[in-house]
């Protein structure tokens, strides 16, 4: 007898906090208590919405988080914590995890909680659902597929594509994939679809 497909939670699908879109946001500014509701949306269609408070004013950080999970309402803290930046200006911001106990940027929504990714068991990324033949293709022809990706962070408003005169690692890698997505030719694309 076959066995029964699972299909694994995906991180990418799933509702998601994010420290860098709070520092974005300033949310994180030092000495402060501020708040806001967060929004999530997919395809013009809204996926959810939280209400937050961030106290970084307190001995302790912390983010509280208020919404509805199944119509059940939700309300409860998740510590902050920072450490100095290594470039010796500011500090770097991150999630504790009420869980794991873990520290992390990212905290994501699958049981109706926020938490860190390893507090899951059968969750994955897309990515890792793929199959072995396709992340081959992605290796060889994945900077063709992200070109387009690839030029709108190149010319997005924040982009750095210098600091102290030097190129940055990141503007070096971004222009590596976008010269490799240039050597490849509309008929070799079209081959690798004609299979």
């Amino acid at each position: 007898m076959p066995k029964n497909h699972t299909f694994p939670t995906l991180f990418d699908e799933v509702l998601q906090l994010n420290i860098s879109k709070l520092k974005q946001w300033e949310y994180l500014k030092s000495g402060q208590v501020r708040t806001g509701t967060i929004t999530w949306s997919r395809n013009g269609t809204s996926t959810g919405s939280i209400s937050i408070k961030v106290n970084t004013y307190s001995n302790q950080p912390y983010i509280e988080l208020d919404y509805k999970f199944r119509e059940e309402p939700r309300n409860y803290k998740v510590n902050l914590v920072s450490i100095p930046s290594n470039l010796g200006k500011g500090v770097i911001w991150y999630f504790l995890c009420p869980e794991t106990n873990k520290r992390c940027r990212k905290l994501y929504s699958v049981s109706g909680y926020f938490l860190h990714r390893q507090a899951f068991r059968g969750c994955m990324y897309e990515s890792q659902t793929k199959s072995k033949t396709w992340r081959q293709i992605e290796k060889v022809y994945g900077s063709y597929f992200d070109s387009e990706k690839n030029y709108e962070l190149l010319y997005s408003k924040h982009f750095k594509k210098f600091y102290n005169g030097k190129p940055t690692k990141r503007y070096l890698k971004l222009m590596k994939r976008i010269n490799e997505a240039d050597r490849f030719t509309l008929s070799e694309i079209e081959q690798l679809f004609h299979l």
